[in-house]
């Protein structure tokens, strides 16, 4: 049986967003053939399910999330520059229509929280790896002297990552750039002190 050949990367990001679109359980079959290019069979033969794409489209999500993750950081001498443009860019992707609106791993966990462990493992190593990203981060803003010592790094991570979660959950009912900007603007601000 002959491989199918496609750019798996092209594929992924396709099926990340009609996933961040409709949701799981809600993305057909067609709808993944309409946007991938790939014919069931292909998709089956390549990941096995629809369950193995989204697996497969949550690693990509995580590769390109910690590609953007090293963008804000890379270049910047204060760390909580790029904290703050972080945040902004954060902002920009909620307060606008469409799926960059969603983030994939906040909508698989809410949808399939309980019901596909091995989804759930998945979306729960990837946070990690986000979390352990900005405590990295945090303890260069520590040595910096950006920072105090009055709480951990990771204490500040804890309350950004909770911030953030909030911040999108916000903009699904008011998207209001205005408003969403303010609320960085408070976690960013709660974070650093």
């Amino acid at each position: 049986m002959r491989s199918a050949e496609f750019d798996r990367e092209q594929v992924l990001r396709a099926a990340i967003t009609a996933f961040m679109t409709k949701g799981y359980s809600k993305t057909s079959m067609q709808d993944l053939k309409k946007v991938t290019g790939l014919h069931p069979g292909s998709i089956y033969c390549a990941f096995k399910n629809k369950q193995g794409l989204l697996l497969a489209a949550l690693e990509q999500y995580n590769e390109d999330k910690a590609n953007e993750f090293t963008h804000y950081f890379s270049g910047n001498t204060q760390v909580l520059t790029g904290v703050k443009s972080y945040l902004n860019c954060t902002v920009s992707a909620c307060s606008q229509d469409g799926p960059q609106k969603n983030c994939l791993s906040q909508k698989a966990l809410n949808e399939l929280a309980e019901q596909e462990p091995l989804v759930e493992q998945v979306i729960a190593q990837n946070m990690k790896q986000w979390q352990e990203r900005f405590v990295a981060i945090f303890e260069q803003a520590l040595l910096n002297g950006e920072i105090n010592n009055s709480r951990t790094p990771k204490q500040r991570v804890q309350s950004l990552v909770m911030g953030i979660y909030g911040l999108r959950t916000y903009a699904q009912t008011d998207p209001q750039i205005e408003v969403l900007n303010e609320l960085a603007n408070q976690l960013f601000d709660d974070v650093t002190r």
